[in-house]
């Protein structure tokens, strides 16, 4: 048989997720019989998807081809790339490769899920090159908001593939190197086939401030709220902006008290690993506060983006078990609302202020992703023959587009994907050839996708116009109505105050139940009482509560 000529080989690239939220990141990299797959992340439930506590990648397409697939690759530890690897790893035990720290948050979820055991885990350097199928993968140090992140480079036969990842440049970090443009660069000069690069800030003209500015600006804080006690909220997988806060308050004589789970189970992993410093005797238990005085605590919690449960909403909520908000705290946000949470965070800053907290959002933060200035420098290193936008929204990935274009890139080849589709590479050309059907997969307690948009929908029908349930009793043989029909409303009307209101309903019920006097189909029973009642209750109030008619057997 002929060998494929270099220009025909063909690799698929098939994001799951991450092109049309912020969020939820997971691509597929497929040559032949070989899958791999680039993090594995989770998104946060939007404000309509009530009920629910996370979304994660629709799988069906990894679990159909679970002989091909060898294995995961991590860039970095964030929820987003990492949080539903627990989810996939019960049915598909094939290892994953991640950084150091990465590894040990990784740990984490799978402890939770108890896969620690089951799950095949390997540790990779910056530097490091694993061959796994007909791909060989490259991790290169980058600089982002948590420690040990990493791009990939990802050889085929088709040609090499350069993931970013989530980065920025960072000339000056507070810790570790920077990033390895050098490496950027010999790759470039090797020839890349595509460029997939971190779109979230390819709007933002210039470039990405250092995490040094926020290092000043905590310097500052300090020394002019020397008689406060400070409050910090952060993203718990901010590793080197927690290490910073506790720095700084250690050398200005401060206690630091940790609050919310994932906050506590990220320092102990990044502390035991290195990646923190926490000099001696400056964390304390939350018991211990009350030996020392206010100005001399530093409180860094969960909740900066407003999760009802985290540390910080409980504060404000006046519902945590050992922190009260008091007049004169300094409540630091050291973080951006991501996408869709700006009115969780609005809520929580009232609620603090209102309490007599002096809140303060700005200048604590800097973005840990590229502005437009470095990801022309990154463009102009690679060179790639292909751009394929990710990491974002639409308006996010058509940023990037721009910048790809603005470097000189064809406009043909340059790939504005959707999550599913699946894109053909090749020397040659660059091909969409299908689209795979994903659906959101939401996580609800320990559900998983149990909960679908019927159910949602229904939800919000409960939440918006609340609910009547219709109890009749019949006769087990004759279908005579022994007891009923009894009305009982939740979240429709007050009962006690609409005794008038529940007698029209129970006697639209009794003349829906004359009317299936001879109906042996209780299934039918049911949708006449339901109709007519939807139909009253229109008409009488311009209302839709759900109705829910319930017969019972006597």
């Amino acid at each position: 048989m002929k060998e494929k000529e270099p220009n025909e080989k063909k690799v698929k690239i098939i994001p799951l997720g991450g092109l049309d939220k912020v969020g939820m990141n997971i691509t597929v990299f497929e040559y032949e019989d070989s899958i791999i797959v680039v993090d594995c992340g989770i998104s946060f439930p939007e404000d309509d998807m009530l009920g629910i506590d996370l979304v994660i990648p629709d799988f069906t397409y990894l679990l159909e081809n679970k002989d091909r697939v060898k294995g995961f690759f991590i860039t970095h530890g964030h929820e987003d790339h990492i949080g539903a690897l627990p989810y996939i790893l019960k049915d598909l035990n094939v290892p994953v490769y991640a950084t150091k720290l990465t590894h040990g948050l990784i740990e984490i979820k799978l402890k939770d899920h108890n896969l620690l055991k089951k799950a095949k885990r390997k540790i990779v350097k910056h530097g490091q090159s694993i061959n796994l199928g007909a791909f060989r993968v490259e991790f290169i140090k980058t600089n982002h908001s948590i420690a040990d992140a990493s791009a990939l480079a990802i050889t085929s036969p088709a040609g090499t593939i350069l993931h970013t990842g989530d980065f920025k440049i960072d000339y000056t970090p507070l810790f570790g190197d920077a990033l390895d443009l050098q490496r950027f660069a010999e790759i470039g000069k090797k020839g890349v086939l595509a460029l997939m690069c971190d779109s979230t800030n390819a709007q933002r003209p210039g470039y990405t401030v250092s995490e040094k500015l926020v290092a000043k600006t905590f310097d500052n804080l300090f020394l002019e709220n020397e008689s406060s006690r400070m409050i910090i909220a952060t993203f718990a997988s901010n590793v080197d902006r927690v290490n910073q806060i506790i720095s700084t308050a250690h050398k200005f004589g401060r206690k630091v008290v940790i609050q919310g789970r994932s906050m506590v189970n990220v320092i102990a992993v990044a502390s035991e690993l290195g990646y923190i410093n926490i000099p001696d005797n400056t964390i304390i238990d939350v018991e211990e506060m009350k030996n020392y005085p206010y100005e001399k605590l530093v409180v860094i919690t969960t909740g900066s983006q407003g999760e009802n449960m985290a540390g910080l909403s409980r504060m404000a909520d006046s519902t945590h078990r050992n922190i009260r908000i008091i007049p004169g705290d300094k409540v630091i946000f050291s973080s951006t609302p991501i996408p869709g949470n700006e009115k969780a965070v609005s809520r929580v800053i009232n609620e603090l202020s209102k309490k007599g907290a002096d809140v303060i959002y700005q200048d604590t933060h800097v973005s840990g992703h590229a502005c437009q200035e470095e990801l022309k420098l990154i463009y102009s290193l690679i060179k790639p023959q292909y751009a394929i936008p990710v990491h974002g929204e639409f308006k996010h990935l058509k940023g990037q587009a721009e910048v790809a274009h603005l470097m000189g890139i064809p406009d043909d080849n340059i790939y504005v994907l959707q999550s599913g589709n699946v894109l053909e590479l090749s020397q040659k050309e660059g091909i969409v050839t299908d689209q795979i059907k994903l659906k959101q997969v939401y996580v609800d307690g320990l559900g998983i996708g149990d909960v679908g948009n019927i159910v949602i929908k229904e939800r919000h029908n409960l939440s918006e116009n609340g609910m009547i349930i219709v109890l009749i009793g019949m006769e087990k043989w004759s279908n005579q109505v022994i007891s009923g029909p009894d009305i009982v409303s939740r979240g429709f009307v007050y009962i006690r105050e609409s005794d008038e209101l529940m007698g029209k309903i129970k006697q639209v019920a009794r003349k829906s139940l004359e009317k299936c006097e001879n109906m042996k189909d209780w299934g039918k029973i049911k949708l006449i009482i339901k109709d007519d009642i939807g139909d009253f209750l229109w008409k009488e109030m311009k209302r839709t509560p759900l109705i829910l008619p319930i017969i019972m057997e006597i």
